[in-house]
């Protein structure tokens, strides 16, 4: 039963990612109440596991402490007290609006939490791995073929005139689809440059990446693109000053040719290039990377989002009362209606001040120390998962910068399940190397005959001979 559970559990988070991802990102209040009761139900889960061990772990890892203080910040924010003549203060300029955020990231936490106790060993890493490309194989797939018979409806019955040509898959932004890939492209970039499983999954991982490489391309989203470059370069550095440090590429397998990594990364590369042209999406491409300004104008809406900031720095506006307030500090007729920032950083700024700001660069300065720490694996597929999930995670950090990714709770969901992940392995590697050392320190005071020190036995040879 322990193990049925465990395995309840792992799919049912699996499950929500896909579900989270599938129903159009989860930006309607039908499906998020969906996610919120499936978040419930894997707590239940947890908690059955628990009474049936009777023991209950939870394992937090540093990047949760972060994560966790700001959820508190929004339940801070979402306080109103009443006064005697009616009047209602809070934190928050929207008090509701932030309430209904605060439960979405809660749960989102919650399964941050449940992501970190339950990947922790290498199989479960492996499965994690192996579901996510080829999820993203299969949603990549049908970005393409919706694209190619798109009549103005997602999954050909949605309608959604402002889907553009159908690039985004079950997302209408396609910025959010481009930014959904780009997490998941260098994972499999990453494991089909490792040791990590036969040559056969290799090639597999280098199919997928380049599959879902020209369905992002094919999304012509700028930052996008912009990203995506960002963390393929990521990877090639991180690969090649860890080749520096080791001396050489070793590998058993038949690709262990030097400049391998190089030529396969190439090769990739090549793939979605020629795939942007199969699909006919170059000249849209050319159009989208000609224009400087594109569909939208970020930088009055920068400029009104720092406004925000700057008369509510402490604790900012209130998580999610962006929409709210932002028609206060628009410089126009005051009509307009802008949902997000379209920058994390800056939206975070606004929603939370400068105390939001510095939990946010916390949470993001913790995982990368796990990934340093898991790159150290001697495992090839943790250091190898470890590359991928970090450079995803470095990808949407980027994208950040020109969209509101992290937003959209499908998207929030994966990039906090890789996070949840990189933290677990960076907490296990450090764990095992103070072990190692510890071990290798015991090792050298025991011997096995009698659980003495070489002192200790040396000194009652001394006194023996005394006494004879």
């Amino acid at each position: 039963m322990r193990k049925l559970l465990d395995k309840a559990i792992v799919t049912g988070l699996l499950a929500a990612v896909v579900f989270t991802t599938l129903a159009l990102g989860t930006v309607e209040a039908w499906s998020v109440a969906i996610f919120e009761l499936m978040a419930v139900v894997l707590v239940l889960l947890w908690a059955s596991k628990a009474i049936i061990e009777k023991r209950l772990e939870i394992r937090f890892t540093p990047a949760a402490l972060p994560l966790g203080a700001f959820v508190l910040l929004g339940l801070a924010q979402s306080i109103a007290l009443t006064g005697s003549a009616g009047q209602t203060s809070s934190l928050s300029m929207d008090v509701e609006a932030t309430r209904g955020a605060v439960v979405v990231i809660f749960f989102l936490f919650v399964c941050f939490l449940i992501a970190a106790n339950f990947f922790t060993s290498p199989e479960r890493l492996r499965t994690l791995a192996n579901f996510l490309i080829v999820f993203g194989l299969v949603l990549a797939v049908f970005a393409l073929i919706q694209h190619l018979t798109w009549e103005g409806r997602l999954f050909w019955f949605r309608p959604a005139p402002r889907a553009g040509t159908g690039t985004g898959g079950p997302f209408v932004n396609r910025n959010n689809f481009a930014g959904y890939m780009e997490m998941l492209i260098p994972m499999a970039v990453a494991l089909a440059l490792s040791r990590a499983g036969r040559s056969e999954a290799r090639l597999f991982y280098g199919f997928a990446a380049a599959i879902m490489g020209i369905a992002e391309a094919a999304s012509l989203s700028r930052g996008g693109i912009v990203s995506l470059t960002a963390a393929l370069l990521f990877v090639a550095a991180v690969r090649m000053r860890k080749s520096r440090r080791s001396g050489s590429e070793v590998s058993q397998s038949r690709f262990s040719l030097p400049g391998y990594p190089a030529l396969f990364m190439f090769l990739i590369v090549a793939a979605i290039i020629a795939g942007i042209f199969w699909v006919g999406a170059d000249s849209g491409l050319a159009e989208r990377l000609a224009n400087s300004q594109g569909d939208l104008n970020r930088t009055p809406i920068w400029a009104g989002t720092l406004r925000m900031f700057s008369a509510h720095p402490i604790l900012g506006v209130g998580i999610g009362a962006f929409q709210t307030v932002y028609p206060i500090y628009a410089h126009d007729d005051g009509s307009s209606l802008m949902q997000f920032a379209h920058n994390d950083y800056l939206q975070v700024l606004s929603d939370g001040g400068v105390v939001g700001g510095a939990l946010a660069l916390w949470f993001i300065i913790v995982v990368f120390r796990s990934f340093a720490g898991g790159l150290k694996s001697r495992d090839p597929l943790v250091s190898g998962f470890a590359l991928g999930a970090g450079a995803g995670i470095f990808a949407i950090l980027v994208h950040s910068l020109f969209d509101f990714n992290l937003q959209i709770p499908s998207n929030a969901l994966l990039f906090l399940v890789l996070c949840a992940a990189v933290s677990s392995i960076g907490a296990t590697s450090k764990t095992r190397d103070e072990n190692g050392v510890r071990n290798e320190a015991t090792s050298r005071r025991r011997i096995p005959s009698d659980g003495k020190t070489r002192h200790e036995e040396a000194a009652a040879g001394v006194e023996y001979r005394r006494l004879a």
